[in-house]
């Protein structure tokens, strides 16, 4: 059921106005700034409201003749999910603690137990429907419960902005007796005594630039500010150490860190910092064993582990080497083991440094997979808690015993409508780009697939922030898979899944190698015999969408259809705008056009709304979010009106903003299988048979 334009009620058009500014020499036109609300946050401009308004009128006229398709995928999608879901309790003091679905929910509800009681006298401790309640928007952040057991300190969004509200909960009484603030993002830790937490706050830019400290029962005009950051560029976070000892303060931005140590049992004492900040140098930290363990990127791209004295934090002596084969990403202390999760040839490791220092891997039974640490909130736990998962096999909870060397398995998750992963295969690629360099790919398809050149794909890819897209399973994706398309993700570079050095190697100057790998994956799966051009529908959200969105403008005609999430697609102005969010802090990913004439020419070369060229563009979808503070909506929106404005085809071009929604999308398990039953709804009728 592939659709024209011409089809279709009369598409709105927002009015170009002529505005263009002048840098570096070179002019850039930009026709559609006025779709920027110069009141932003607060979207108030009724002619900007009513164009938005317009866009989701015509989206909702365009998707009328695929409501059939998209009920009956939704239908599918809710199906797969069990209705009343409950996640495998974890052990945190004398409690188990658990979150669960009750049946037509779309939110979860939080409960403990004593370890000694019985199921039957659970604890509520957070009910995010009754939460929920009377909010189109809806997000629960932070939940931490005090040492003592008797408070928890919980964060939520309510309209998709992320500025948090700060509660804290008397749980035996169930209520709320305090409201701390109202611009929290991020963790909460509370104090070994139970009488105080610590948080970060967020200015009117998002930026989470100083720490704060509560003490429960007193006016929050006394709390105390424990740090605050003077570098635009840079975010405050919080965090606590495994064994509970230290709270860790920490400011970084996208290429460098420092971190100051805070003991969680005297939080009004001067925040110790481990080592100052060096350009370019990241570290992360735990304590455990009585040191300071460290991960940092000083001597090796992927990173070296090392110790040291909790006396001496700047001084440190190393205990696993970096490597060119084995990418250290992440570590937590506990009494007896090191858990480290890393990367080797691009595949999730978990290894455990036994107290002789000796490294023992968990092995996984296939070759394509994903593997995390759970929730492990003990210091001394007898088994370390893991969660495994594969394009063919659901989330899968594991025990690790230490001591026998096996995996104990716990639960996975049901399909209720049946699943039966034998009927789907899945298989790892390395594709040449047109540098000779191999990128990964991982596929999955029915094992009834016909690799004949003319199938139908779904492509996938980020390539950013140091983020790699693990082989995960998607209930969801089965609607696709079963309706013969094929799923890839495509892990480019500007993703860090074959090391940090292959994240360095897709930013800034190098920023062209993340969208030549994406077209080049997409032309070695047609010779795969996957599939043929025009057959191929790609998706990406954000980053990802700047990444799509770039690849629409060179390849348009590799694409079937486009769906592009919260795009960031308005590269160069974006990064021209101090004021805005983010942009301080992002010039490390995508260099400073303000300062730096050839940061400003490579954006400029590669923004999707500064290229947008009098061609035949794919079938596309663009979302955005009202209340969005990463991409702000006027993104995709005037990315949409210069496509309709200039693209020579008649192609279905469609933009929907959420109107009380975030970066995200709506809120709820229902409310986002709708979204994404949409955008299939919106593929399979581009790339019907």
């Amino acid at each position: 059921m592939s659709r024209s334009s011409s089809s279709l009620p009369q598409a709105p058009l927002a009015h170009p106005t002529p505005h263009s500014f002048t840098l570096h020499g070179k002019t850039v036109q930009d026709e559609y700034a006025w779709l920027k609300d110069p009141h932003y946050p607060t979207v108030d401009n009724p002619e900007i409201l009513d164009y938005l308004k317009q866009e989701n009128s015509f989206f909702e006229q365009a998707m009328k003749p695929r409501v059939a398709l998209t009920d009956q995928l939704f239908s599918e999608m809710k199906a797969r999910l069990q209705e009343d879901e409950q996640a495998m309790p974890w052990q945190d003091g004398d409690y188990l603690y658990w979150w669960s679905f009750q049946s037509g929910s779309q939110y979860r509800a939080w409960y403990r137990r004593l370890m000694a009681d019985s199921d039957d006298k659970r604890q509520l401790l957070i009910d995010e429907a009754a939460e929920a309640e009377g909010h189109d928007y809806f997000r629960m952040g932070a939940l931490a419960i005090s040492p003592d057991g008797q408070l928890a300190a919980w964060t939520c969004d309510n309209n998709g902005a992320e500025r948090f509200t700060l509660k804290i909960r008397d749980l035996e009484s169930g209520e709320d007796i305090e409201t701390v603030s109202t611009v929290v993002n991020g963790a909460v830790v509370w104090s070994a005594d139970s009488r105080a937490v610590l948080y970060t706050e967020v200015n009117d830019n998002w930026r989470n630039y100083r720490a704060i400290r509560h003490f429960i029962g007193q006016e929050s005009t006394d709390d105390r500010e424990i740090y605050r950051e003077q570098d635009e560029g840079f975010r405050v976070s919080i965090s606590r150490s495994q064994d509970r000892e230290w709270i860790f303060l920490e400011s970084s931005d996208h290429q460098t860190s420092e971190i100051y140590l805070i003991p969680s049992d005297d939080i009004d004492s001067q925040p110790n910092l481990i080592s100052p900040r060096k350009t370019g140098r990241l570290y992360s930290v735990d304590s455990g064993q009585n040191k300071l363990w460290i991960l940092t990127n000083d001597q090796h791209v992927n990173f070296r582990l090392a110790s040291a004295s909790l006396d001496t934090p700047s001084d440190w002596h190393t205990e696993i080497a970096g490597s060119d084969q084995l990418y250290l990403t992440d570590l937590h202390a506990f009494s007896n083991h090191l858990l480290l999760s890393a990367r080797k040839e691009g595949l999730d490791q978990i290894i455990l440094r036994n107290p002789d220092g000796q490294l023992e891997y968990i092995d996984f039974p296939e070759a394509s997979y994903s593997v995390s640490f759970d929730h492990n909130p003990s210091y001394d736990p007898v088994y370390y808690r893991l969660r495994y998962e594969s394009m063919v096999t659901p989330p899968t909870v594991y025990d690790y015993d230490p001591d026998s060397k096996t995996l104990h398995f716990l639960k996975r998750q049901e399909v209720p409508s049946g699943y039966d992963s034998e009927s789907y295969t899945s298989e790892r690629l390395m594709i040449p780009a047109r540098d000779d360099v191999l990128v990964p790919v991982t596929v999955v398809y029915r094992k009834d697939f016909k690799k004949e050149g003319q199938g139908k794909l779904l492509l996938y890819g980020y390539g950013a922030y140091a983020i790699s897209i693990a082989p995960y399973f998607s209930t969801s994706r089965l609607s696709l898979l079963d309706r013969g398309f094929a799923y890839a993700i495509a892990h480019i570079r500007g993703g860090d899944d074959l090391g940090y050095q292959w994240y360095l190697d897709g930013k800034l100057e190098k920023r062209w190698n993340s969208f030549h790998d994406f077209s080049d994956v997409a032309k070695g799966l047609i010779t795969h015999k996957f599939t043929q051009a025009g057959n191929i529908a790609i998706h990406g959200g954000s980053a990802g969408g700047e990444l799509v969105g770039v690849v629409s403008n060179t390849d348009p005609e590799l694409w079937g259809a486009v769906v592009a999430e919260v795009p960031f697609v308005d590269v160069l102005n974006t990064m021209l705008d101090e004021s805005l969010p983010l942009t301080p802090g992002e010039w490390p990913e995508w260099g400073n056009p303000i300062t730096d004439e050839k940061a400003f020419d490579l954006i400029l070369s590669y923004s999707p709304y500064d290229n947008v060229t009098a061609q035949s563009y794919p079938p596309m979808l663009i979302t955005g979010g009202l209340n969005d503070p990463r991409v702000t909506y006027w993104e995709p929106a005037k990315w949409t009106a210069r496509l309709r404005a200039t693209k020579s085809d008649n192609n279905e071009l469609l933009c929907k903003i959420n109107m009380g929604a975030g970066h995200g999308g709506k809120s709820g398990r229902y409310a986002r299988l709708e979204e994404t039953a949409e955008a299939y709804s919106f593929i399979i009728s581009h790339l019907a048979d």
